[in-house]
């Protein structure tokens, strides 16, 4: 247990715990996510902090950047708290002109699950994610030769936990019949819901289910309830949607990203904003087209 613990914990697996307010570290890459930072010591300093505010959970993958960013993980943070969970997707790599290339052979996964453990410097990943889907969101198809692939290397002892990024339900139940899954990260946010049943699946199986792009992403969420209620309960509208996330399911834990210091501290601090029941009622309302 942190000393702070922002959001409380979830547990999906012994000896596997994380603070539900995670960090998302995509964004300490450059612009598109790709290449060095402008600003490398504010990226190792925003690390730092979030360790430093009792996060134990961040989120990466060895193709933001590509490579960069794990390396400024290595760089903050190493040798790593003893609390802190490091998840890490695999399944795409970067072309030099910055693209988003699918990669997923079994043979190029397991390149990918080493290359993260030299580039972050540990010798077991915590959780590798299998990212499969599309830019707009899951797609169905079979992963099973791929879930496989690296729930073997699960066996020999590289990767202690597994989980899945852009899936369906359908997918889910599939990479379950082949190893246990601690953690599914999907699109959703308080306009973006069409997970709802499976999240609530991910609550009822004890799967934790990590938002990304709790905040819109690159097309930032925006909604008069949303600022009514932020004007409320005197928070930023960010964080109203952040703690509206933690509140919607107790299997939700966040990994919101950010470059700077003081975005980082406002969005911890959301973990600790309560929203009334009235409040939540009318954030509820907002939906998928919401009322922008």
């Amino acid at each position: 247990m942190t000393k702070n613990a922002p959001g409380g914990t979830f547990t999906p697996a012994d000896g596997f715990t994380i603070t539900r307010m995670g960090y998302g570290a995509m964004q300490l890459a450059g612009p598109g996510v790709f290449g060095p930072p402008k600003d490398r010591a504010e990226a190792v300093a925003v690390l730092r902090e979030a360790v430093e505010l009792g996060v134990t959970h961040i989120d990466t993958a060895d193709f933001y950047g590509p490579v960069v960013v794990n390396e400024i993980i290595r760089e903050a943070l190493h040798p790593y708290p003893d609390d802190l969970r490091i998840v890490t997707k695999v399944g795409s790599r970067r072309g030099a002109d910055a693209s988003w290339n699918l990669s997923r052979t079994p043979e190029d996964l397991k390149a990918q699950v080493h290359e993260n453990v030299r580039h972050l410097g540990v010798d077991v990943l915590d959780v590798v994610n299998l990212r499969l889907g599309a830019v707009d969101g899951p797609v169905e198809e079979p992963l099973g030769e791929q879930f496989a692939a690296l729930a073997e290397l699960r066996e020999q002892g590289l990767i202690r936990h597994l989980g899945l990024s852009t899936v369906t339900a359908a997918q889910l139940t599939e990479a379950q019949a082949i190893a246990p899954v601690v953690t599914v990260q999907n699109l959703y946010n308080i306009a973006a819901r069409q997970d709802d049943a499976l999240l609530d699946r991910c609550a009822a199986e004890n799967i934790a289910y990590a938002s990304y792009f709790p905040l819109g992403g690159f097309t930032p969420l925006q909604s008069r309830t949303l600022t009514d209620v932020a004007a409320r309960v005197g928070a930023s509208p960010q964080q109203v949607a952040l703690a509206w996330l933690l509140q919607r399911s107790p299997a939700m834990v966040l990994i919101p990203g950010t470059s700077s210091v003081a975005h980082l501290r406002e969005n911890v601090a959301a973990a600790g904003l309560r929203l009334p029941a009235d409040a939540v009622a009318e954030l509820d309302a907002v939906g998928g087209a919401g009322d922008r």
